[in-house]
């Protein structure tokens, strides 16, 4: 009987296990791989520097906010974040809005917000079921590099503490990082 209640006892372990259809991730140690953060998956498609002298870059950099040029003074730098979010519940989600750089010296960058006339500018709005930004059918879906844009101003000193990290926050969620390939 003891043999019996054991046997029992393994399989009924081994069997709580099977509701979780999914492991959640929130570390992420380049970009291409998934994290979760609430409910939904991000994915970095692409980081680089911008180059405002450069035709396509330019396009990257409409809608900076009034007062804000194009051309930055020589300790700083343009970087840009491509981002994926794909909603795989059936519910409505608001994708996180708190989407910060880190170095190794823990100097934190925000998003320099774009205007919404920028085709490829991340504008988180709520993600219904299946749904995935960027939209498709949209510039920032079907260019190269499929992503939604988050746009930073660096310093250039940061460049020296690498790795970047990006971190992903949302208020009730488990914080996630992706290192960022530089």
């Amino acid at each position: 009987m003891r043999r019996f209640l054991a046997l029992a006892a393994v399989v009924a372990l081994g069997l709580s296990g099977c509701g979780d259809k999914h492991a959640f991730n929130h570390e992420a140690e380049t970009e291409g791989e998934y994290v979760d953060v609430g409910n939904l998956v991000y994915q970095v498609q692409m980081s680089r520097f911008l180059n405002p002298s450069d035709r396509e870059d330019r396009e990257y950099l409409t809608g900076l906010p009034a007062g804000v040029s194009p051309t930055l003074p020589g300790d700083e730098t343009w970087f840009g974040v491509w981002m994926r979010v794909k909603n795989y519940t059936n519910e409505t989600i608001q994708p996180a809005e708190d989407i910060s750089v880190l170095d190794t010296e823990e100097n934190r960058y925000e998003p320099v917000p774009l205007a919404e006339s920028n085709p490829f500018a991340y504008n988180p709005r709520p993600l219904g079921a299946d749904q995935v930004l960027p939209l498709p059918d949209t510039a920032a879906a079907s260019g190269p590099i499929q992503g939604s844009l988050i746009l930073y101003r660096l310093k250039t000193d940061s460049l020296q503490n690498r790795p970047l990290k990006l971190e992903i926050e949302k208020p009730g969620s488990e914080t996630a990082e992706i290192d960022l390939d530089l």
